[in-house]
């Protein structure tokens, strides 16, 4: 299996870090203008939480705003961290943890926009922690000494497994995860490389597809309603660009609340970045995209990352959140 993100390492905070020391003015300024539009890099995931931003400019949110999108994608949010902060992008989608993780490592990041968040019904979140058909394994007490695929190590998707575990009365810690990129997991489970896998849509779809069975909703068992990710520059791209940052956060709340209130187009949408069946399609469980961040969630979330020991530092959260 892949090993590409071991988490985000504190080496590669503080190389990021001292990129975003380094970099010039042009690069930190965007990638210039596009018939009166600035052009700035984003970094995603090709996963259905950031359907918002495809579909915002498909409906021309983005340009209405000043602004072109040049969109790369990444395996995890460990990932997009890095290349923001550097300079490489201008602003990126990230899980909360990997935020916190930066931040307590001294990696001048910010957040600027709400992304997503848990349905907080359990059984019915568009996380799920799943198990292949015919497995002895029902509940997470069952995962000491199994292994469990996750997209990147040392994250949120770890820290709310683990709490899944803990909840269950199992002990977290004889837990043996191993790291896979989301589209991935289905083929993996299916043919037994990992006992469980711990997925988000429409990679959830695909695994009930395949009779996949749910024995867990790791988000909801963080924290109810649980803010899982945000979008964000870096402090230093904020410093200098406060105008883009403006628009930035002015598109992005206008393509959440559309798609939070559109979601057939946000259905369609993903089949456009996706390799997700239209066949699976229908099956896929969407998220919530509220307008903003639900701080007493991100608390109970940097709660379990001190416990998990992912932090250097308490991260705080009134300087990284928007």
């Amino acid at each position: 299996m892949r090993r590409l993100f071991a988490g985000l390492t504190t080496g590669a905070l503080l190389l990021a870090a001292a990129a975003c020391g380094s970099s010039d003015d042009s690069k930190a300024s965007g990638g210039g203008s596009s018939g009166g539009a600035t052009t700035v890099e984003l970094g995603l995931i090709p996963i259905v939480d950031v359907a918002p931003v495809y579909l915002g400019v498909q409906r021309g949110f983005y340009e209405k705003h000043g602004l072109k999108l040049s969109i790369t994608t990444a395996q995890g949010g460990a990932a997009i961290v890095p290349a923001v902060v550097s300079g490489q992008y201008q602003f990126g989608f990230s899980n909360v943890t990997s935020l916190m993780v930066a931040q307590s490592n001294s990696v001048p990041v910010k957040a600027v926009s709400n992304g997503i968040a848990s349905t907080g019904v359990r059984g019915k979140d568009f996380n799920a922690l799943m198990v292949k058909k015919g497995s002895a394994i029902t509940s997470p007490k069952d995962l000491q000494g199994k292994q469990v695929a996750i997209n990147t190590l040392k994250n949120i998707n770890e820290t709310a497994v683990r709490e899944s575990v803990r909840k269950a009365g199992g002990d977290p810690d004889r837990v043996k995860f191993v790291e896979l990129a989301f589209d991935q997991m289905p083929a993996a489970l299916d043919q037994g490389q990992v006992d469980a896998v711990s997925v988000v849509e429409p990679a959830t779809a695909t695994v009930r597809s395949q009779g996949g069975v749910q024995i867990a909703s790791p988000l909801v068992d963080v924290a109810p309603n649980l803010t899982v990710a945000l979008y964000f520059t870096s402090q230093q791209y904020l410093r200098k660009n406060p105008e883009v940052v403006r628009k930035f956060q002015e598109a992005t709340a206008e393509s959440l609340a559309y798609a939070e209130a559109h979601p057939d187009e946000v259905r369609q949408i993903i089949t456009t970045y996706t390799k997700i069946p239209a066949s699976v399609l229908a099956r896929v469980t969407l998220p919530k995209w509220p307008a903003a961040a639900n701080r007493s969630s991100i608390e109970a979330l940097r709660k379990l990352g001190e416990q998990d020991e992912l932090f250097k530092s308490t991260p705080d959260l009134d300087k990284l959140l928007p």
